[in-house]
C-alpha cells in the first residue's frame, strides 16, 4: 500500500482546497450587513430588510436555491467569505481593482456616485485646501475609507464599524463631514430628522480606481459556476420586471445606472 500513499495524500489535500469539492448550489449562505439603509437594515420587527436583502432573496428565488442570510459587519464580510462562513456577499460592495485581487464579482446590480455630506454652510466644498483641520468620518474598509485616506491628506480620518455610527457622530458635531454612496446618504441620513441642516457638498466622486464599476455580488475566486448562475439570475430579474419592482420600493429613479 505504500506506493499509493502519495496519491492518497494528494487526493486528501485537493479535497480540502477551495473549489475542489462540488458546491451545492441549491443551498446558499448569503453574507449581508444590516446597517446600511436603504440597502440593508434591521426593521422594527428584528428582520433584515432593504434593497440588498430583496435582491438577494429575488436572486435565490430565480436560481431555485434555499438561502440563509448571515449578518456580518462590513469589514468582516470578505474574510468570512474566504473562510466559508458564507458563499456570497450581497452588501452594496463596489467592484474595484483592489477587491478583485482577493475575491470574484458578478456583473453589477446597481451603480451610483459617492458624495460628501456636511453641515449646510460648511466651508467644505470638496477642494483639498478646505479639509485642513477637519474630521471626516467613514465606514472602515470601504471604498470611501480608501479614497479619503489617499486624497484628503489634510483631514483627520475617523473610521467606524457602520455608516449608522458615522451619521450619529455627524449629527452630534463630533465630525465635520462624511463620504458615502449618494443614495445611501440621501435616504439613510439627509431625508431623516437627524439629517436636517445637512446637505451634499462638492462633486460626484466616481474615480474607477477607487469606486469601481458599480456594486456587484462578491464570491470566492474559482466559484465560476455560482458566478455564472448569479449573472444569469441578475439578467433574468431585470428582464421579467422583478428588479424594477423591487427598486421602485426604495428609489424614484433608475439605480442601475450606466
Amino acid at each position: 500500500m505504500k506506493r499509493f500513499l502519495p496519491l492518497m495524500l494528494l487526493l486528501a489535500t485537493l479535497s480540502g482546497m477551495p473549489g475542489a469539492q462540488a458546491a451545492d448550489l441549491s443551498k446558499l449562505r448569503v453574507g449581508v450587513e444590516g446597517a446600511y439603509p436603504p440597502f440593508s437594515t434591521v426593521g422594527p420587527d428584528g428582520k433584515l430588510q432593504g434593497f440588498d436583502i430583496d435582491i438577494a432573496n429575488a436572486l435565490c428565488t430565480e436560481m431555485k436555491a434555499r438561502c440563509t442570510l448571515v449578518q456580518q459587519e462590513f469589514d468582516g464580510l470578505v474574510p468570512s467569505l474566504q473562510s466559508r462562513k458564507f458563499d456570497l456577499v450581497v452588501a452594496s460592495m463596489a467592484i474595484t481593482p483592489e477587491r478583485l485581487k482577493v475575491v470574484a464579482f458578478t456583473d453589477k446590480y446597481y451603480n451610483s456616485a459617492n458624495k460628501l455630506i456636511a453641515k449646510t454652510g460648511s466651508p467644505i466644498d470638496g477642494t483639498p485646501a478646505r479639509f485642513k483641520g477637519t474630521r471626516i468620518g467613514v465606514q472602515r474598509t470601504t471604498i470611501n475609507d480608501r479614497y479619503v485616506t489617499a486624497k484628503f491628506t489634510e483631514a483627520t480620518i475617523v473610521r467606524y464599524a457602520s455608516q449608522d455610527e458615522v451619521y450619529l457622530d455627524l449629527a452630534a458635531g463630533r465630525i465635520d463631514a462624511t463620504m458615502v454612496d449618494g443614495i445611501a446618504g440621501d435616504i439613510g441620513f439627509l431625508k431623516t430628522p437627524a439629517g436636517k441642516g445637512f446637505g451634499f457638498v462638492g462633486p460626484d466622486y466616481r474615480d474607477p480606481e477607487y469606486f469601481g464599476a458599480g456594486a456587484g455580488i462578491a464570491l470566492r475566486q474559482g466559484d465560476t459556476e455560482l458566478r455564472d448562475r448569479l449573472n444569469a439570475a441578475i439578467k433574468a430579474i431585470r428582464a421579467n420586471g422583478t428588479y424594477q419592482k423591487l427598486a421602485a420600493k426604495y428609489f424614484n429613479y433608475d439605480i442601475f445606472g450606466q
